[in-house]
């Protein structure tokens, strides 16, 4: 097989799929490897990176000649470049990459439309196997250290706590919203930098995980028992349990200095935690770096990539705080989606392993229709008929 790392097309999106260090592994795995002209350069890995290491560097048109694309950014996340993209398709080519199939599911209807094979990097189920795989979590990980570092660059105190002959400076209070891959990262690099933590979220499970930290967890009298799914994720609530949660966080937040939100649910719209009557009791000069803003924000007020001042309070709006380091990024997507690709190859990619977890849940179109049922679900269309065996 020969496959092909594309040069980002999406805004901003500076990271690319595969580093040089990352070619041996695929050769070895007997997949011939190419890249797109420049499809490195702004994480750092020139051209010259790839050919040392066997890689040959082609045109986008030939890029798209190849068996299977490898890519950060496709279908849903790719923006408007995803219509270019989709007219290259070729019927039978594997497409892996970042889909958003669950939020966006027509891009993934229009590649089962043209014959390719999708398989969604954000699917990868969490099981111990499949860790090495896990795109959302390398990712998360390094943006909750960058929304850390972006709250303090804004914020006009330090974080540490600091005694001087002209007094003592007492320590900025953090508080994050979220103890998930990217919160408890943000709840780490927080305390490195000296500020007092304390983090709040749903599930009370992750309580161990963030006193682990050094963090003071936030326990609220509200039922939790029905609040985490499948995989560790948090678990969509009624109105009812968020608007009795907001109110009991309204204190916590009125005495922070900055405010992390990281709380999302997958395919969903962001459950809003920090209204704007609590971003008014915040001390002016505060800071909220809103990370769920993307999908529509967990805090009232916040817009995508924006910065917003309200009663004297700064709302950031990242939406893709990986790019900003997307050297580091990028070598870990690439372990991430090297491992992925090698998998499939070990179940006979080109072939499809229907009965391998990992290729049945990350696999979301072949052979002409889409074939996952939560995006067919997203997508309106009807479950597709399991046939039934011959006796």
């Amino acid at each position: 097989m020969k496959v092909a790392i594309l040069k980002e097309t999406f805004p901003g999106e500076r990271r690319v799929a595969v580093v040089p260090a990352a070619v041996p592994a695929l050769a070895k795995a007997g997949l011939d490897v190419v890249v797109e002209t420049g499809a490195g350069s702004t994480a750092g890995f020139a051209d010259d990176d790839y050919r040392k290491v066997g890689a040959g560097v082609v045109s986008r048109d030939e890029a798209f000649g190849a068996d299977a694309l490898l890519t950060v950014r496709t279908c849903g996340a790719c923006g408007e470049g995803w219509c270019h993209d989709r007219d290259r398709l070729r019927p039978g080519v594997v497409l892996i990459g970042l889909c958003d199939p669950l939020s966006a599911p027509g891009p993934c209807q229009e590649a089962a439309d043209k014959g390719a094979t999708l398989f969604s990097l954000e699917l990868v189920p969490r099981i111990t196997r499949a860790q090495s795989m896990d795109v959302l979590s390398s990712q998360a990980n390094i943006a909750g250290y960058r929304a850390v570092l972006l709250a303090a660059n804004t914020l006009p105190k330090i974080l540490p706590m600091m005694t001087t002959a002209a007094g003592t400076i007492t320590p900025a209070k953090l508080l994050v919203l979220g103890a998930g891959v990217a919160g408890l990262q943000a709840i780490a690099t927080a305390k490195r930098l000296g500020a007092q933590v304390s983090a709040y979220d749903v599930r009370p499970a992750v309580k161990e995980q963030v006193q682990s930290l050094g963090a003071k967890f936030v326990e609220l009298p509200l039922e939790t028992a029905a609040t985490e799914a499948a995989g560790g994720y948090a678990k969509a609530m009624g109105e009812e349990f968020y608007a009795r949660q907001r109110e009991l966080l309204g204190r916590v937040v009125a005495e922070s200095d900055i405010v992390i939100c990281t709380a999302l649910i997958p395919g969903q719209k962001a459950p809003v935690l920090v209204t704007r009557e609590m971003v008014a009791g915040m001390r002016p000069g505060s800071v909220i770096v809103d990370m769920a803003a993307e999908r529509g924000g967990n805090c009232e007020g916040s817009r995508p990539d924006e910065t917003v001042v309200l009663d004297g309070v700064t709302i950031l709006g990242p939406t893709n705080l990986p790019a900003d380091v997307a050297t580091h990024t990028s070598q870990l997507y690439s372990r991430n989606i090297a491992t992925f690709l090698t998998h499939l190859v070990k179940c006979g990619l080109p072939n499809v392993a229907h009965d391998d977890e990992i290729c049945h849940d990350t696999l979301v179109a072949h052979e002409g229709q889409i074939v996952h049922p939560k995006v067919r679900e997203r997508a309106g269309l009807p479950p597709l008929e399991v046939p039934v065996e011959k006796a």
